[in-house]
């Protein structure tokens, strides 16, 4: 044995020896406090005292000792003294800082929402519990089970135990199946979800007519996890049309149908292809529908932006007969192209419906359709631009037409669409004109004498129809009652006196009460928004307690200023399979109790845009 000053080798640190440390020795270290620093602070103490010895100190050393051993002792003596000044300095820092902690909890936002729900009105024991919280040990420490004090390794799941500590794995198990069994049942939510982005989401399938009170059926389920998981799928099978259609329409309102997921809907013995977001296809994959499907005979598209020449070239040379064909948003095709196509394949439609194609499908081309298209019995042009009264007018020649839809940019007169009623009134089922300011009642007088197979009828927008030839058009009329009825912003409009209304413009209470005469009893959709002249009078009138409309599902008054919550309570009551009600900008709804079931859209409070009652 040598001590380390005689080591020989002293210097070398590779080969310096140590045994083991003791709890007091690694307690120093952790304070900064090493033996060398005890023993220069035992030195100075000693120089500074009085260099004559007291009388208790003795003056010669004790038998059997040395001087140099008596010097050890007194240094071991000091040295312990210190080490106990220095563990008492620590504990009184440690409680120091303990004490500052507890008073930083006791000003935190979690020491004031604890306090809030505790029932203990102690802040010491409050604050101290909250300072235990935060010394518990991290994930990989060790720690003592608080229920059965066995030494475990905590981990980022381990759960705390009733008094605040961490408890092991199988006292954690015992815990959650008593907490399990003492869990009282959740209670059952309502039909409208507490969370914003649930209400935000059923607001949505209200608008988009999706909305279905109560539970989904199973189908609608299954459709709904398929097209959720579409990137999965390999291929549709051979389900039924309308689900194909119902997983189409899905994919398209979540911007799904791209070029792969266009493949699942293309089988080789399909005969109608409905897209209804084709905004990420291409001008190959339109070419692809063609190929893949031979035997092709109706075809829808919409948002068809890349619907080019190229596209129908490709098909205007395949031997495919078309017998209907929708295109929406097709705006870079030429009008040659669509004459060449209407040459080589409009004897065999039966179809065609064109929307959004703004100036490349125009009198010209409306102008050959009686001779290029001899069998067309639907016909729809929307919102283009180059489409005018003479247009309207060459529509009078299609001897088969029985579906008839138009709204065009360009102003049109009243004659235009009279030489259509006169020509092929009697046979229309279905008669819709939007945004007609400029026609007046003898549209209305000329449908009245000649069409009586009507079951639609679209008249949006008027400015000069009035309340008289609305009253004279219902009564009389022979045609059965009609099931679905649009006369929306069919109004007086003048900005200086909206109100005034001197001559009746418009649909108001005499055309009401005959249109309710007459249809009321087959109507299943019924739109007057923003007929504003009709007054609560005539509603009240019109769904009393003696009248019933078995038939009627939507109802669109918005904006009608009369309504209030007597007349939305008697439409309730008069109709008594009513699904849904739109009341938006009628602020006289304020409180309306609505049957169960039942759908009440737009109402102008803080619940939002519906209410579902739950009043039998």
């Amino acid at each position: 044995m040598f001590r380390s000053n005689d080591n020989p080798n002293h210097g070398q640190r590779g080969r310096y020896i140590r045994g083991p440390q003791s709890a007091l020795t690694d307690f120093l270290a952790s304070q900064n406090i090493s033996a060398a620093r005890i023993r220069a602070d035992a030195a100075a103490r000693r120089a500074a005292a009085p260099a004559a010895p007291t009388s208790n100190a003795p003056d010669v050393p004790v038998t059997g000792q040395s001087q140099s051993e008596q010097q050890d002792e007194n240094d071991a003596n000091i040295s312990g003294r210190s080490a106990a000044a220095a563990a008492r300095r620590a504990r009184e820092q440690k409680r120091i800082r303990q004490e500052e902690a507890i008073a930083k909890i006791r000003k935190s936002k979690a020491f004031k929402r604890r306090k809030r729900g505790a029932d203990s009105d102690d802040d010491d024991d409050l604050a101290l519990a909250l300072f235990n919280e935060k010394m518990t040990p991290l994930p990989g420490q060790m720690s003592n089970c608080e229920m059965c004090g066995k030494r475990f390794t905590v981990t980022p799941y381990s759960r705390s135990g009733p008094q605040g500590g961490l408890v092991c794995s199988s006292c954690g198990q015992k815990l959650s199946k008593d907490e399990d069994a003492n869990r009282q049942p959740k209670k059952k939510r309502g039909p409208i979800p507490k969370g914003g982005a649930g209400r935000r989401k059923m607001q949505s399938r209200i608008l988009d007519g999706t909305y279905h009170v109560g539970a989904k059926p199973l189908m609608t389920l299954c459709i709904e996890t398929l097209a959720s998981n579409i990137h999965l799928a390999d291929d549709l099978g051979d389900l039924p049309s309308r689900v194909i259609d119902r997983i189409a329409r899905l994919l398209s309102k979540s911007r799904l149908l791209d070029s792969h997921t266009l493949n699942l809907f293309l089988q080789s013995h399909h005969e109608v292809i409905n897209v209804y977001d084709a905004a990420k296809l291409s001008s190959d994959d339109f070419i692809k529908i063609f190929q893949l499907v031979p035997q092709l005979k109706k075809l829808k598209l919409r948002n068809a932006i890349q619907f080019t020449d190229r596209v129908m070239q490709y098909l205007t040379a395949r031997n495919m007969a078309l017998e209907s064909i929708s295109i929406h948003g097709a705006n870079l095709l030429s009008e040659d192209m669509w004459i060449a196509f209407l040459e080589k394949k409009g004897l065999h439609l039966k179809g065609l419906q064109i929307y959004y194609t703004d100036k490349h499908f125009g009198d010209d081309v409306v102008g050959l359709l009686p001779s290029l298209c001899p069998n067309l019995s639907r016909l729809k042009i929307c919102h283009n631009q180059q489409v005018s009264s003479e247009g309207i007018k060459s529509i009078a020649k299609l001897d088969n037409l029985e579906h008839l839809s138009l709204q065009c940019i360009e102003k049109t007169t009243t004659e235009a669409y009279m030489d259509v009623i006169n020509s092929v009134g009697g046979q229309l089922q279905t008669f819709s004109i939007k945004k007609v300011s400029d026609v007046d009642d003898r549209l209305l007088d000329a449908i009245h004498e000649k069409c009586t197979n009507l079951s639609k009828l679209r008249i949006t927008e008027s400015e000069f129809m009035t309340d008289a030839g609305f009253a004279r058009f219902f009564r009389g009329w022979k045609n059965k009652p009609l099931s679905f009825l649009d006369l929306q912003k069919c109004r007086y409009v003048d900005a200086t006196k909206p109100r005034a209304n001197e001559h009746k413009i418009g649909l108001c209470s005499q055309g009401f009460e005959a249109l309710m005469e007459h249809s009321g009893s087959g109507l299943r959709y019924l739109n007057v928004h923003a007929c504003r002249h009709i007054p609560r009078e005539t509603f009240e009138k019109v769904f009393a307690s003696d009248k019933t409309y078995p038939q009627l599902r939507y109802l669109e008054i918005s904006f009608c200023e009369e309504v209030n919550d007597f007349v939305v309570g008697s439409i309730f009551r008069s109709c008594p399979n009513l699904k849904e009600v739109n009341v938006f900008g009628c602020m006289k709804v304020k409180d309306v109790r609505v049957p169960r079931g039942k759908i009440l859209v737009g109402v102008p409070n803080a619940v939002g845009m519906r209410i579902e009652g739950i009043d039998d």
